[in-house]
């Protein structure tokens, strides 16, 4: 699976927002790369529904080998 980036647009309440920034401030985590981890976990969760497919985190520990 490649690596490279794609834009994309979403949207997010102020308070996520704040949440984020907070993060951010605290951690010196960019906002990308927390949302980025937050859709992981989200694909984690749901990953039985992707059938099919091989999980994205079995190539994730297989490229860190």
């Amino acid at each position: 699976m490649s690596n490279k980036k794609i834009a994309t647009t979403i949207y997010i309440t102020e308070k996520q927002q704040d949440q984020l920034k907070e993060l951010n401030d605290r951690l010196k985590v960019p906002v990308s790369e927390l949302i980025r981890q937050g859709i992981d976990l989200i694909v984690k969760k749901y990953d039985e529904n992707l059938s099919g497919q091989i999980s994205l985190f079995e190539e994730i520990e297989s490229e860190k080998k």
